[in-house]
């Protein structure tokens, strides 16, 4: 007995805006029913006494703590750029100065 009828997969097509064709209506209920068939059992393995889970193993915290740690010198990392100036990194410029129209 199929759950999902030809009508239904119409309106369901309708819905999603798809222009099937009718030769696909049949297929697309046998394919609909096929899934609601599995899941249909997976709710019959489903018990009570095991409670829901978003993943199959338990995680735990894998942060480090956010504590301050030495950074490289404001010198050594200049030294490595492109191009520096005034303490800092010398970019091109992208915006202009002018407002938009």
């Amino acid at each position: 007995m199929s759950a999902i009828t030809r009508a239904e997969v119409v309106h369901l097509a309708r819905l999603a805006r798809l222009d099937l064709p009718d030769d696909a209506l049949t297929h697309y209920a046998e394919q609909l029913d096929a899934i609601l068939d599995a899941v249909a059992m997976v709710s019959e393995v489903a018990a009570d006494d095991v409670p829901a889970t978003s993943h199959p193993v338990p995680l735990t915290n894998v942060f480090r703590d956010d504590t301050n740690q030495p950074c490289l010198a404001r010198a050594e990392v200049l030294a490595q750029a492109p191009a520096a100036e005034d303490g800092r990194f010398r970019v091109p410029r992208i915006l202009d100065d002018e407002e938009p129209a």
